[in-house]
């Protein structure tokens, strides 16, 4: 594994793990927010995904093992297939809430929790993991009631590891490496 520049000599990264998407998914989902959200900063097309695990601030010496983790995971995933369900808001941002149809998206999440509690890196949360996709950040609650975004279904591309940089204009995402979905 080569570390990003802006990660070397580092000691510690704000990290995450998700689902990629697929470029067609990410033009209809760009689409979509310049047509519909009309308030507030929509997530930027390039840092669109799902999240599977919010780690928070880890010791850059954990990548290996946290790879390791979402390697195994997503090795065994059968066909992954979202479909958005609705549109929601919560306190601070809107989202897209997804019919795992397979199931696989959610068994990987299962799977990866189960493999980082093992580390000690992730505690799993006490509600059920949701397959989300953010779409939209904000300070007041703009009570949005898009319909919902086309193509319907989205197969994501593959899982990854990202370092989440935050600044005043919001999160930076950037790919730490990819997994395959499958293996």
């Amino acid at each position: 594994m080569s570390l990003p520049a802006s990660v070397e000599g580092r000691d510690r990264a704000r990290l995450f793990c998700g689902l990629r998407l697929p470029d067609q998914a990410l033009d209809a989902l760009q689409q979509w927010q310049s047509e519909h959200i009309e308030d507030g900063r929509p997530v930027a097309r390039d840092h669109l995904h799902v999240t599977l695990a919010f780690l928070g601030h880890r010791r850059v010496a954990e990548l290996e093992p946290i790879l390791g983790a979402l390697r195994e995971a997503a090795a065994a995933a059968g066909p992954i297939r979202l479909v958005p369900e609705r549109y929601r808001e919560t306190r601070s941002v809107g989202m897209l809430t997804l019919d795992d149809e397979s199931g696989w998206a959610t068994t990987i999440a299962a799977r990866l929790h189960a493999g980082l509690e093992q580390l000690g890196v992730y505690r799993s949360e006490a509600r059920p993991w949701l397959a989300h996709l953010t779409v939209l950040r904000f300070k007041e609650r703009p009570r949005l009631d898009p319909v919902l975004p086309e193509p319907g279904e989205v197969v994501p591309s593959d899982a990854a590891v990202f370092i989440s940089r935050l600044r005043p204009g919001g999160a930076e995402y950037e790919s730490v490496e990819t997994v395959a979905l499958g293996g």
